[in-house]
């Protein structure tokens, strides 16, 4: 299993996440913040459970990539 989270009110919007791992970010439009696709909002942490661990290098990639350290992925 594969545990991505990000705290999305952290976000500055440098879009390193989305040049990383395209398939599990992307970017808003509404507020230009970083969005974790298919995750689940709670108290302002979004996390993303996957079976699928060929996520897994491009979600550390981009946790690597983030100046401001909101994603955390983590593999069981």
């Amino acid at each position: 299993m594969v545990i991505v989270t990000l705290q999305r009110d952290k976000c500055i919007g440098c879009n390193y996440c989305v040049e990383m791992a395209p398939g599990q970010f992307q970017m808003s439009k509404k507020d230009g913040k970083s969005v974790l696709l298919k995750s689940v909002n709670n108290k302002g942490f979004h996390t993303l459970k996957s079976p699928d661990h060929s996520i897994e290098e491009a979600c550390f990639l981009a946790e690597k990539a983030c100046p401001v350290n909101i994603i955390s992925v983590k593999s069981t």
